[in-house]
C-alpha cells in the first residue's frame, strides 16, 4: 500500500501493480503544511479521494477517516458513505472504536483498522508498545478489531516483535507502517519514498529517490534559460 493524495500520482501508481492506495489524513502534513493530522477535515479527505479516484482505475482506494469524523456511530457511517461516493472502496479508522466500526460494517462498507501509534490522538509521534502493559493493550485492540470483522489493519510504529505477535494472532492481513517485516504488507508514503522533503524522515522510511534535489535542479535550469533568453526556443514556439 502507498499513501498518495492526487490524480497524477494515483495515475502512476495505477500502472505499477500496487494493491492499495491510502488517501491518508497525513495530507495535513504533506499537502497542507500542518504539523500533524489534527486539523484535517472530512472535506479535505473527500477532495483528495475524488482526485485519486480519477487517476486510479484498477487499484483499491482506502479513504482515511480524519479526526472528529466518527464522533457518533451515525456520523461515522454518514462520513464513510461520503468517502465511498467520492471513489473509495473502503475506509480506514484509527483505534478501537467498536460502535463506529460496527455501524460502518453494518452499512456494507469494508473497514481497515489501525493500531499502535495513532497520530490523531497521540501527544507525540514515537514508538508505541515498548512497555509490556502498552504492548498488551495494543495486541488486545488488534484482536478485538479482528473479531469485529475489519478486512485488514495498519500497525504503526511498534516494535517488530509486537507486530509479529499481532500478525500471528489475527486473521485480517496486517500492514506495517514502521512495524517491521513480519506484517503481511507494507505501507509508505509515496512522497516520502520519492524524497520530496529533505527536512525530515522517520526511521522506518526508506528514500528510494531524491526528487527534492531533482526538482530544485529543474527549477534552477528553467530560471536560467528564461533569464538568458534560451527558452522558449524554436522547438517550443508556435508560428
Amino acid at each position: 500500500m502507498l499513501t498518495a493524495y492526487d490524480y497524477s500520482m494515483a495515475k502512476i501508481i495505477d500502472t505499477c501493480g500496487i494493491d492499495l492506495i491510502l488517501v491518508g489524513d497525513s495530507l495535513g502534513n504533506v499537502v497542507k503544511g500542518d504539523v500533524g493530522t489534527k486539523n484535517v477535515s472530512i472535506e479535505d479527505v473527500l477532495y483528495h479521494t475524488l482526485a485519486v479516484a480519477r487517476g486510479a482505475k484498477k487499484t483499491g482506494i482506502i479513504g482515511d477517516m480524519p479526526i472528529n469524523s466518527d464522533r457518533t456511530p451515525e456520523e461515522a457511517l454518514r462520513n464513510a458513505r461520503r468517502l465511498i461516493e467520492a471513489g473509495a472502496h473502503a475506509i480506514k479508522l484509527e483505534g478501537f472504536k467498536p460502535k463506529a466500526i460496527q455501524a460502518i460494517l453494518d452499512g456494507g462498507i469494508p473497514v481497515m483498522g489501525h493500531v499502535g501509534m495513532l497520530p490523531q490522538t497521540a501527544e507525540t509521534y514515537r514508538v508505541k508498545g515498548k512497555e509490556p502493559e502498552d504492548a498488551e493493550r495494543i495486541l488486545n485492540d488488534a484482536t478485538r478489531l479482528d473479531e469485529l470483522g475489519v478486512f485488514s489493519m495498519v500497525v504503526e510504529c511498534v516494535p517488530e516483535a509486537l507486530a509479529r505477535r499481532i500478525t500471528e494472532a489475527v486473521r485480517a492481513p496486517t500492514i506495517s507502517a514502521g512495524a517491521g517485516k513480519y506484517c503481511d504488507g507494507q505501507n509508505l508514503n509515496l512522497y516520502d519514498i520519492l524524497g520530496m522533503d529533505d527536512s525530515w524522515a522517520p526511521k522506518f522510511v526508506k528514500k528510494y529517490a531524491n526528487l527534492n534535489k531533482t526538482i530544485k535542479d529543474v527549477i534552477a535550469q528553467f530560471k536560467q534559460e528564461v533569464v538568458s533568453g534560451t527558452f522558449p526556443d524554436e522547438a517550443h514556439t508556435y508560428h
